[in-house]
C-alpha cells in the first residue's frame, strides 16, 4: 500500500500561488469563489491549491450556508517563521558589514579628492 505524503508549511508556502491565497485570506476570511476570482486559473486549480494548505493546517475550511469560507490558522505558520528567524540576524550582519565596507571605500574615495 503507497504511503501517502505528509505535507508541511513549507511545501505550502513554496508555491506563489499559494502565498498569494495567504496573503487574501491573512486579513479576512474569503470564501472559495472570492479567492478563486483573484487568479487567472481555473478554479479546479485554486481548488487544489486550498486543500494543500487545509492539509497543511494553514488554512481552515468552514461551512456557513452554501459557502465555504477559508480563514487563515496563522500559529501554523510559525514553524517557518522560526526557521527563517535563524538567518534574519545573519542577513543582518552581512549587510551590516556591506555597510561599513561601504562607508570604508566612501572615506577613501574623498580622501583622495582632497
Amino acid at each position: 500500500m503507497a504511503e501517502i505524503a505528509r505535507r508541511d508549511v513549507f511545501q505550502a508556502i513554496a508555491d506563489p500561488t499559494r502565498r498569494q491565497i495567504i496573503e487574501l485570506v491573512a486579513t479576512e476570511a474569503m470564501t472559495l469563489n472570492d479567492i478563486a476570482g483573484n487568479f487567472k486559473i481555473s478554479r479546479p486549480a485554486i481548488s487544489q491549491h486550498i486543500k494543500i494548505l487545509n492539509e497543511c493546517g494553514i488554512l481552515e475550511i468552514e461551512t456557513i450556508g452554501r459557502e465555504r469560507y477559508c480563514r487563515l490558522q496563522t500559529k501554523n505558520l510559525i514553524p517557518a517563521f522560526l526557521w527563517l528567524e535563524q538567518y534574519q540576524k545573519l542577513w543582518e550582519q552581512r549587510i551590516d558589514n556591506f555597510e561599513q565596507y561601504i562607508n570604508k571605500l566612501q572615506t577613501k574615495t574623498n580622501k583622495l579628492k582632497i
